[in-house]
């Protein structure tokens, strides 16, 4: 059971944040998803870490897992609209074939 005076670990919500901030901007722009995306990933198993290594005394693992997975999400939807986007780029900047 988890007692009355559990603190939620900081980075578990910093993680969230900042996975659901890649997330959504990284669905129209792409680049924030492929910078906040790692650094959600990375703060959550690290948060993660430090609440099964606080013995109790730091509650927030589901955040933190939630954190992570977006992360993970937040990753690969940023990839994916990045190369989208370089691709369209591409066909814009190369035009029409010379006459």
């Amino acid at each position: 059971m988890h007692s009355a005076t559990q603190r939620t670990d900081n980075r578990a919500i910093i993680a969230l944040a900042l996975a659901i901030a890649g997330l959504v901007l990284g669905l129209p722009l792409g680049l924030p998803g492929l910078i906040c995306g790692p650094i959600a990933y990375f703060m959550g198993r690290s948060a993660i870490g430090g609440i099964d290594a606080s013995g109790g005394a730091l509650g927030g693992r589901g955040l933190a897992t939630a954190a992570w997975i977006f992360g993970i999400v937040a990753t690969v939807v940023g990839a994916v609209i990045s190369l989208v986007l370089l691709v369209l780029l591409l066909i814009q900047i190369s035009g029409p074939p010379p006459q």
